[in-house]
């Protein structure tokens, strides 16, 4: 590695400080893996002057790389399934393991807290010039700072799997009591909401509240009296009230949980209705956040498409004139038009059965 010029001691200090800052800045702007690592890639291409950057992300069960964030000035891309995974090289698999490479167009540095959680690399193009003792130095203090971040994020992840998995819980209990109220979602749930959801332009974070919306959106039932959800015949005036209180009961349920403030829109106001009607606020038109009206259209297209002990399933092609003939009263136009147009295509309408 070259030396290159020496830099005076308050401007190396200058430099070190900015990189503190920037990862400081970056950690407290950022609250997913994926986030973190693809803008960490951006951020060690800006500070070092490198044409390429990359993060790796070690599984501390199997000690593998399970997600590979790149940055190549030109795009940034997140890699996490296996056939992706097979092209690390040998020098990217070295350094993961804990050694330090450092040559005159490419470093590689491990992040290591307890035990290895990944690695940062970053290239130079030989007409780039080579890398200096102080690029090495700098690298070094965002590794350092990367690895509280990325440590912090992942305990949050794993604290937050503990919740949804405990939430779980609480719904197969219900289920097992054969309660038909919060039934649990069919397999392919989640995958119709993430694609109506992409049409209308969602974005990551977005999917990311409703997939939490799909998994706790019952979880207010924990509070309703068995003898209401388990009950077959039509409830009385004073049951549906108690039944209506669910998603308030359910916010109240979710709402000490930092991480699922976003979720907090979708499953308390799913049961509006695009006319005024639903409940629990009478929310109209653009008032009802576009999540919620997302998991309205599917809930209900799964409702009517599913069998229950208590009634019949409707074909795919009723329910979805069932859908048309409530848009604008019950349902968001715009979220039913996306949705029989997703139901035209061949490879989302063998979803929409619910079987797979």
């Amino acid at each position: 590695m070259s030396t290159g010029k020496s830099l005076s001691p308050i401007k190396k200090y200058k430099r070190l400080l900015s990189a503190v800052h920037m990862v400081y800045r970056l950690v407290n702007s950022t609250y997913n893996l994926r986030e973190l690592t693809l803008r960490m890639t951006r951020l060690l291409c800006q500070f070092i002057d490198a044409s390429y950057a990359s993060v790796h992300i070690i599984n501390s069960e199997n000690g593998k790389v399970e997600l590979v964030a790149v940055f190549n000035n030109k795009i940034n891309i997140l890699l996490n399934k296996k056939k992706d995974l097979k092209f690390i090289s040998a020098k990217e698999k070295k350094v993961a393991k804990g050694f330090v490479i450092c040559e005159d167009n490419f470093i590689g540095l491990p992040l290591v807290a307890d035990d290895n959680i990944g690695a940062i690399f970053v290239k130079r193009e030989k007409h780039e010039g080579a890398f200096t003792e102080a690029d090495l130095e700098m690298l070094k203090v965002v590794a350092e700072q990367s690895v509280t971040a990325i440590r912090n994020i992942q305990l949050s992840e794993e604290q937050q799997k503990i919740i949804l998995s405990s939430v779980k819980f609480i719904g197969q209990l219900l289920e097992k009591h054969g309660h038909s109220f919060a039934n649990p979602h069919t397999p392919v749930y989640f995958k119709i909401i993430e694609v109506l959801a992409r049409k209308m332009n969602v974005g990551q974070d977005g999917l990311d509240a409703l997939y939490y919306a799909s998994v706790l959106r019952d979880a207010g039932a924990v509070d309703v009296p068995y003898d209401i959800l388990s009950k077959r015949s039509q409830l009385t005036a004073q049951e549906f009230k108690v039944i209506r209180e669910q998603p308030t009961k359910c916010a109240e349920l979710i709402r000490p949980v930092e991480f699922l403030k976003p979720v907090l829109p979708i499953v308390l106001y799913r049961h509006e209705k695009y006319d005024g009607s639903g409940y629990p606020s009478g929310l109209k038109k653009e008032q009802i956040p576009l999540g919620a009206s997302i998991m309205a259209v599917v809930d209900a297209f799964e409702a009517m498409t599913t069998e229950r002990p208590y009634k019949k399933s409707l074909s795919v092609e009723s329910a979805i004139l069932e859908l048309k003939a409530n848009s604008g009263t019950q349902f968001n136009p715009e979220v039913v038009n996306a949705f029989v147009d997703l139901a035209k295509q061949k490879k989302i309408r063998k979803y929409l059965s619910f079987k797979q």
